[in-house]
């Protein structure tokens, strides 16, 4: 008589734990990947709209306009950024990204009158030059900061944390390091690179102001100065950053992406893009300042809808990073040279993995030419190509943005509001502090 194979999986040790216990029984390292956080989070898609029907009245598509013009930085700075679409890309560093890419974003954010931001690692006359509106980053870090280029840049946002990693540093492997990229961060060729977790020059929000100020003076009071912050202890941080002085706040939410850390941190530090947006707003309005300082929210803005549910909850604008590497054609099966495009399965299967499912960024060896520094790979990635695809992208974003606006009847986008959002979860519902579809409710505000 056969046995039968018992195959119940246990819930706390299947398959994906199993194999994460070996490896690092086998190793004794954690792992290091990109992109952002894989597990299934409460999110905008938890969320839906109220259109108009009777008691709201939508707008014609075809002939009511709806406007989507945006301006950041209108506290303290004299020259704020006006943008024509409330859509961002956020900042990507050169070293993680290559130059041909970081030419083709400039190129696209011009073309559909947005901002582009440079990242770590300063600033690349590639990227100024084909970029109208360039934010420049001031990270802890501070790889490749010149003062020069700052003042060339529209405005600074100066990183205290992302989402993927809030509390943590980030890491640019040393296969990724060529001499242009040492050159510009002042590091040795082909050695592992840690960025700083905090900034050299303060211990604390007020050394932030100190910062901030310096800045201000180094511009002539001319550019906005943006506060960017990793989803976490979002009300107070916010309120932090406005106390300090920022003209704009970014909350980055744990679904934002990044080049390479620790997975531990993808996964486990930090709170929903969902949540944060909430608790930003909060913050504001608990300063009666919203309004005066904007918010951006960034990690894991997608659609156009994910726009539209951000703005609606209180964003002034959104950031996009991993959505724009997918633009470009990362964990796309082929890449584009001369208007061929060419297989590049085998390359993934080289690296260990597939069209898809690819988050190996930080190797250098992405097979389609975007998170790159090979002299052979970085020309799978043709500027005039990825700045075309992004183009694309961010007019179908801002085009679903206003299709969702009218039907809301809105003749500006920036006046979605809480009341036209409902949530599908209790989950969501709680963290967005929306009511659940088809009743009053609101879970942890109002009795059940």
């Amino acid at each position: 008589m056969t046995q039968s194979i018992s195959r119940e999986e246990s819930w706390g040790y299947d398959r994906r734990i199993l194999n994460y216990i070996q490896h690092a029984a086998a190793h004794g390292l954690y792992e290091i990947r990109g992109l952002g956080a894989k597990r299934r989070l409460p999110h905008f898609d938890d969320l839906v709209f109220l259109g108009a029907s009777m008691s709201r009245y939508p707008l014609e598509g075809y002939r009511e306009k709806c406007t989507t013009k945006t301006i950041l930085g209108t506290r303290y700075a004299t020259k704020p950024i006006q943008l024509e679409i409330p859509i961002t890309i956020a900042g990507m560093s050169f070293g993680s990204l290559s130059a041909n890419v970081k030419e083709a974003l400039g190129r696209a954010a011009t073309a559909v009158g947005t901002s582009t931001t440079t990242g770590d690692g300063g600033m690349t006359p590639e990227e100024r030059l084909s970029s109208k509106t360039l934010i420049y980053q001031c990270l802890p870090s501070r790889y490749g900061f010149n003062p020069d280029d700052v003042r060339k840049a529209d405005a600074i946002e100066i990183v205290v944390g992302q989402g993927a990693k809030p509390g943590g540093g980030g890491m640019l492997l040393g296969q990724k390091i060529n001499p242009r990229v040492a050159q510009m961060r002042t590091l040795p060729e082909g050695v592992d690179q840690r960025s700083a977790c905090r900034h050299p020059d303060w211990t604390g929000p007020d050394d932030l102001t100190i910062k901030i100020q310096q800045l201000r003076e180094l511009t002539d009071w001319e550019k906005p100065i943006f506060v960017k912050v990793g989803a976490a202890r979002t009300f107070n941080d916010v309120k932090l950053a406005v106390h300090a002085g920022a003209d704009v706040v970014v909350v980055d939410g744990m679904q934002g992406g990044t080049a390479a850390t620790q997975t531990v941190f993808i996964e486990h530090v930090g709170i929903p893009t969902l949540a944060a947006v909430r608790q930003a707003v909060d913050a504001l309005e608990d300063m009666n300042m919203k309004g005066e300082v904007q918010l951006i929210v960034s990690g894991g803005i997608r659609t156009g809808a994910d726009v539209a549910k951000a703005i609606a909850m209180g964003a002034d604008a959104v950031s996009i990073g991993q959505a724009i590497l997918m633009a470009l054609g990362c964990n796309s099966e082929t890449y584009v040279q001369n208007g061929t495009h060419y297989s590049a399965i085998e390359d993934y299967a080289a690296i260990g993995t597939a069209p898809g499912y690819c988050h190996h960024c930080h190797t250098g060896k992405c097979p389609v030419g975007v998170t790159t520094q090979d002299e052979i790979l970085e020309k799978r990635l043709e500027p005039e190509v990825g700045a075309r695809r992004v183009k694309n992208y961010l007019q179908t974003l801002n085009m679903e943005l206003t299709t969702i606006a009218r039907a809301c009847g809105k003749q500006n986008v920036h006046h979605l509001e809480r009341e036209d959002l409902v949530a599908l979860t209790i989950e969501a519902a709680a963290m967005a502090r929306l009511p659940l579809a088809g009743t009053d409710w609101i879970p942890g505000v109002q009795p059940m």
